[in-house]
């Protein structure tokens, strides 16, 4: 093998793990567990499943509700003098 095609499959090979970490975790926090499944083979299946709604229950949907009941505080500054 020449260094081309070295440099050629560690690039590929990171862009894989890469998307594993990102793309495939979210597959799977929307609730998408076939297509994060069948995205190891296919890891295509992992942008659908990444930009498909979450399904009501999954953790991302359950994060996004908890996520707009928090309160907003604000600090208030010491008056001066």
């Amino acid at each position: 093998m020449t260094w081309l095609e070295w440099a050629l499959g560690f690039m590929l090979l990171s862009l894989y793990i890469t998307c594993l970490f990102t793309v495939c975790s979210m597959t799977f926090q929307k609730g998408r567990t076939v297509l994060g499944i069948i995205g190891i083979f296919a890891p295509w299946l992992w942008l659908i499943g990444a930009f498909l709604p979450a399904k009501p229950g999954s953790r991302y949907a359950l994060a996004q509700q908890t996520a707009g009941l928090r309160p907003v505080t604000q600090e208030v500054a010491p008056a001066a003098g």
